[in-house]
């Protein structure tokens, strides 16, 4: 296997995929099915302005960036080029189910769509963040949750900087929480997001993960046709219980990138496709190149890329 894509898992506010909408008709003919799908129309999942309410604009914003991660494989499927291995992070892990076999796209963005429908937090309900760490590799990251640390939780790791010097980790938990956590340690060591109101990957989602339960058991999941690798644990999903596993789970654990990035150097995987904006380029390290795919301009830079590395092209659209 040599070829690996990796499809990142924030949800941001920004629009996402109004170039490649532009500019090719196979990225086109995919919003027309997704806003068919959830709903919602074309420019809604493209550039116009997210709902108000938290949990209606989480469920906008993961079609939003599913939909740009799908349409980067669309149009680098009707360039010639195809995974030997998917793996993402949260969302992102979804969208590669899709794209590996083990759910319908359909069915995806009708989950995502459901998902509208959950129940916003009740008044009074503590305000609850997002947070980036930065770590100084090998020292104890223990300090920043934990049972010292009432209402922060560990929600992901994405390994070290490019330099190797720090560990990016992700905190989510209760607003001021995180704030005082930050207070505490050197300047600039944490960043609370803003705009981020949900705490994503902590128990504090476990009535979300409750209200799509049902929707999930009711989902027609099956065996990935290609290496579908775990954000959540160190391993290949190899059955459609697997997958459907990480549905349930994905609401409430903590997501890892470096199970992802190193489960696909076990699988052979010599070049990685990131798929989509939401995983920045040239901050993380990974242990084979890798190239950010988000605009039509990366897809020359892509071919040349694989070209160069003796990546079989073929022809003819996925």
């Amino acid at each position: 296997m040599t070829l690996g894509y990796l499809f990142g898992g924030g949800v941001g506010n920004e629009p996402r995929g109004v170039d490649l909408y532009r500019t090719y008709a196979v990225v086109r003919n995919l919003y027309e099915q997704v806003a068919q799908w959830t709903g919602h129309t074309v420019g809604q999942i493209l550039d116009e302005d997210l709902p108000e309410a938290p949990e209606a604009r989480q469920s906008v914003g993961t079609v939003r960036e599913a939909a740009h991660a799908i349409a980067v494989h669309d149009v680098l499927a009707e360039h010639g080029l195809r995974p030997a291995a998917l793996g993402g992070l949260s969302l992102g892990g979804m969208s590669a189910a899709s794209l590996s076999g083990a759910i319908s796209r359909q069915a995806l963005f009708e989950m995502l769509a459901h998902a509208r429908g959950t129940p916003e937090q009740p008044a009074g309900t503590p305000e609850q963040g997002l947070a980036l760490a930065f770590a100084p590799i090998g020292g104890d990251t223990g300090r920043y949750r934990g049972d010292g640390r009432p209402g922060v939780y560990l929600a992901g790791q994405f390994g070290p900087t490019a330099d190797g010097a720090t560990l990016i980790l992700m905190l989510s938990g209760e607003r001021e929480a995180l704030e005082k956590l930050g207070a505490d340690l050197p300047q600039g060591a944490l960043v609370v997001l803003p705009g981020r109101t949900l705490a994503i990957h902590s128990p504090l989602r476990g009535p979300f993960r409750t209200f799509m339960a049902p929707y999930i058991d009711a989902m027609p999941f099956a065996a990935p046709g290609l290496p579908l690798i775990s954000c959540l644990d160190r391993k290949v999903l190899v059955t459609a219980e697997d997958v459907r596993d990480t549905f349930y789970r994905n609401p409430t654990d903590p997501i890892n990138l470096v199970h992802i990035h190193e489960a696909m150097k076990d699988e052979g995987v010599r070049l990685g496709l990131v798929m989509g904006g939401s995983i920045p380029d040239g901050v993380l390290r990974f242990p084979f190149p890798v190239v950010h795919v988000d605009r039509p301009e990366h897809i020359e830079q892509v071919m040349t890329t694989a070209f160069e590395l003796g990546i079989e092209i073929s022809a003819g659209r996925a």
